[in-house]
């Protein structure tokens, strides 16, 4: 087990090859009570209804996938722990995907002005990404995680055992997170994965890709909490990410959507960064190697349905669109004014 520890608003820790059970086991030692947030995939694969009954713990079944970071369930569990009498001491703990641990966080920061929470992510953007950090949120007719808090966990295990049951489609997706971290800092995840042959390779790799990721943005995250200014290039691939997850009504796997941001946010450092073009080839065929989508179809992504989303985005600033892009392989920078036309003739050259 590697512990990787992050310093934000509190200080923890991130056991990545460490056990769920034994983790949840320390979290049910130290509160009186505990709600544990899981979709019901979760919950049959681990048993949870019957642990819950055996250990003592509270269950609170979320949506599947992007549905459970709404309102209406937010909602649901702040009912059910006020009709249990949580008080400030309890503390929840989010088991499940990015959006699982999206909303248990949500939910703790905003319970009785925060209660104290922890993640078990089960899914590889999980591990690499939305557990880590303190970002919390909900998404909201008008954007994704437009609403949400600063707020981190207690700590955080990533256990390598959920992966197995993985499909090849999420795993694929949690690469894209990956690959992000290794074009903004860490090289040698590039090597890594420019190394192994198929999904099936990098899947052998599980514990030293997720290490890495999650170093990356402990370090990161710990220098800038509330994304003053350096925490942005964990947005690398998110501006239009973001917009296009959105725009497929969370059909598309958020890293799948990333997968296209990170393609066109190349793109445009072509034009901005004199980012060299056979680097972007480089992306390109790397994402593509594990399935990714690298391209958009215009029927069903119109630029100006994606315009005006990326507009509306939390990382806009006074109506200017800003994008993380790269000078070169492991240096990102800041894109923070693009001519209108320069955006649509970059959204053509992934369109078909």
């Amino acid at each position: 087990m590697n512990k990787i520890s992050v310093h934000a608003d509190i200080d923890y820790e991130v056991e990545v090859g460490g056990e769920w059970f034994p983790f949840l086991s320390s979290a049910l030692k130290e509160h009186e009570k505990v709600l544990v947030v899981a979709p019901p995939i979760i919950i049959d694969l681990a048993q949870l209804e019957k642990l819950s009954q055996i250990h003592g713990f509270d269950l609170f079944t979320s949506p599947d996938g992007e549905a459970q970071k709404d309102y209406a369930t937010v909602e649901r569990i702040w009912q059910t722990l006020g009709t249990l009498e949580y008080g400030r001491l309890d503390a929840i703990v989010g088991i499940g995907g990015g959006a699982t641990t999206d909303l248990a966080g949500f939910a703790a920061a905003t319970w009785l002005r925060g209660v104290s929470w922890y993640a078990i992510p089960t899914t590889l953007a999980g591990m690499v990404d939305a557990a880590v950090g303190g970002k919390t949120g909900i998404n909201t007719e008008v954007g994704k995680n437009l609403v949400g808090s600063f707020y981190s966990p207690k700590g955080v295990c990533a256990d390598m055992s959920w992966l197995d049951s993985l499909s090849d489609r999420d795993y694929s997706a949690g690469l894209a997170e990956v690959i992000k971290t290794g074009y903004i800092r860490d090289t040698s995840i590039l090597s890594l994965l420019n190394g192994v042959q198929d999904l099936g390779e990098a899947r052998e790799y599980s514990l030293e890709i997720v290490t890495k990721s999650v170093a990356v943005k402990a370090h990161v995250v710990s220098s800038d909490f509330k994304e003053g200014k350096l925490r942005e290039i964990l947005n690398f691939g998110h501006t239009l990410g973001h917009a296009v997850e959105k725009s497929a009504n969370y059909s598309l796997r958020h890293g799948e959507a990333v997968s296209i941001g990170l393609v066109f946010a190349t793109l445009l450092s072509e034009s901005t960064l004199q980012f060299p073009n056979s680097e972007t080839n480089q992306l390109t065929a790397l994402l593509e190697k594990f399935k990714l989508p690298t391209h958009i179809s215009r029927d069903a992504y119109p630029w100006e349905d994606l315009l005006s989303l990326m507009s509306g985005d939390k990382k806009s600033r006074n109506g200017r669109i800003r994008f993380i892009g790269l000078k070169a392989v492991g240096q990102p920078d800041w894109i923070e004014t693009v001519d209108p036309n320069l955006l649509k003739a970059t959204y053509e050259r992934i369109a078909t």
